[in-house]
């Protein structure tokens, strides 16, 4: 699971409104990315910085782009089943208080088609083990 999630390159394939990443830099440690997201007409482009601790920990800082600021944490602990449990944090505010205010209207929804695309993307990885799966978005 934690390969799946550093693996920004690939998120254009499967996250809903992802649609490119472009590496500044990547050293194994910490990557460097531009990302692309956009919806219908609306694009943006921000660039977040990552950092890797393997098998453990992605953290990642917004660097620059439309937002003021967001963070987020992914956390990966052996799970008793042989799975992995998984814990992820976000945190993030938009620079403009009416594009705050309409994002804010569909976010607990995109956040859950989000969880889903990468439940999804494991499946397809990893197989269905979606019996142990549990999320709670």
């Amino acid at each position: 699971m934690f390969d799946l999630v550093a693996d920004i390159r690939r998120y254009p394939e499967f996250l809903p409104w992802v649609a490119a990443v472009r590496i500044r830099e990547d050293d194994g440690q910490r990557i460097v990315a531009d990302m692309s997201v956009g919806f219908r007409a609306l694009r943006e482009t921000f660039t977040s910085e990552v950092r890797l601790t393997r098998p453990r920990h992605v953290d990642v800082d917004y660097v620059s782009g439309p937002l003021k600021r967001l963070h987020n944490d992914w956390y990966f602990e052996p799970a008793d089943n042989g799975g992995t449990l998984l814990r992820f944090s976000v945190d993030f505010e938009f620079r403009s208080r009416i594009f705050e205010k309409l994002a804010g209207a569909v976010f607990h929804e995109a956040f859950k088609r989000m969880v889903a695309s990468f439940e999804a993307r494991a499946r397809e990885l990893y197989g269905n083990s979606s019996r142990n799966a549990t999320s709670v978005a």
